[in-house]
């Protein structure tokens, strides 16, 4: 009996003994608690933006090319001067053209002329047709020459036609206001129909600015297209050097159809420029008002982590533990970025040592709280 009880005590014994080396073990092996950087998650007045490669395009752009043969004569225009309407800007020589003007001109008046005597001969015939005095030969023949005679003033006018129409086109005028490039010929160049090129002439104010979304964006600017009351800051142009164009645009076109590879659309934004600031080709950031306007909650954009095309944010709990908390973002400012959903404001989240983070996790800060 005794040595029963001997051999139970020695299993207790061994049975504690056991049990306290594994939660020594166990508490050997359990990670410290990480060391963190937290913030809290505020609400600021925002006003959002989102930004947009673009393109800065005249509304209307004209290549000046000659229409005629010849050797240029004159230059009415200075590199890049801003012309009107109907200004003359080259001259073709024109001596060849309005020689050919008058010739075809006075081929007009005889062919008048000869009209004219042919059908004086021609009522004549018909008023003695009347009193059986000719033969109807002669009647017949009177009205052939009458067809022939007006078929060759209907053929010289329109050779005067298109001489005129030559001649005009050796004086090549602005079919619009706007501004020319440089001259890509000088006097006495040699030019033929269609070649070489002249100059370029781009109309000034108002410029449109073009740019591409995505086809997911197309609803929302589909509204902004048929809204009636949109923000007069809706659309503003940001140039390169970071300063921002004082004049607001008006949202005018969305393209026909979504490119078929690429899957985006061409949109136009109309920008007036009374001071030429906007020059054709120029490449400019289109700054398009969000929904980030008003009160929202911001956090540093660094706490933000990225899986599986998630957002997400670790918020600290109780017992010092942290907790994932999937998050959409909005417009980023700076460091910071707004969050459209996920959190409501005054949460503590983990800005620095998230690499070292996972759900349910044990914290401890280092140092005050990040603001």
């Amino acid at each position: 009996m005794r040595s029963s009880i001997t051999i139970i005590f020695y299993a207790a014994l061994l049975f504690v003994a056991t049990s306290c080396g594994q939660n020594q073990q166990a508490a050997q092996q359990a990670p410290p608690p990480a060391l963190v950087t937290v913030t809290k998650a505020v609400k600021k007045s925002v006003t959002g933006t989102d930004e947009y490669p673009s393109t800065v395009v005249p509304l209307n752009e004209v290549e000046i090319r000659p229409q005629i043969s010849g050797y240029i004569t004159n230059i009415y225009v200075k590199d890049g001067q801003q012309v009107k309407r109907g200004q003359k800007l080259y001259e073709i020589d024109r001596s060849k053209y309005a020689a050919s003007l008058q010739q075809t001109k006075a081929l007009v008046q005889s062919a008048e002329a000869n009209l004219a005597r042919i059908e004086k001969d021609y009522e004549r015939y018909k008023r003695l047709d009347e009193e059986d005095a000719i033969a109807k030969q002669t009647l017949d023949a009177a009205h052939t020459e009458v067809l022939n005679a007006q078929a060759q003033l209907t053929s010289a006018k329109a050779q005067m036609e298109s001489a005129s129409t030559d001649y005009s086109y050796s004086v090549l005028t602005a079919p619009f206001d706007g501004t020319v490039g440089i001259s890509q010929v000088r006097l006495g160049a040699q030019v033929s129909p269609g070649q070489p090129l002249l100059n370029t002439l781009s109309s000034n104010d108002p410029m449109a600015v073009n740019f591409v979304i995505n086809e997911k964006e197309i609803p929302r600017f589909n509204k902004l297209l048929r809204a009636e009351n949109n923000p007069d800051s809706l659309f503003r142009i940001k140039f390169s050097d970071g300063s921002i164009y004082p004049i607001n645009g008006t949202f005018t076109t969305i393209d026909r159809a979504v490119g078929r590879q690429s899957g985006t659309i061409n949109l136009r934004v109309n920008f007036p420029n009374p001071d030429a600031e906007l020059i054709a080709g120029m490449t400019v950031n289109l700054m398009v008002l969000n929904q980030d306007i008003g009160e929202q909650v911001v956090i540093p954009y660094k706490s933000v982590s990225e899986q599986m095309g998630e957002y997400f944010v670790y918020i600290v709990g109780a017992e010092e533990t942290v907790t994932q908390k999937v998050v959409e973002l909005g417009t980023v400012f700076g460091n910071q970025v707004v969050v459209r959903s996920g959190l409501q404001g005054g949460e503590t989240i983990v800005v620095e040592g998230i690499q070292k983070l996972r759900e349910g996790a044990k914290i401890t800060t280092g140092g005050a709280p990040q603001q």
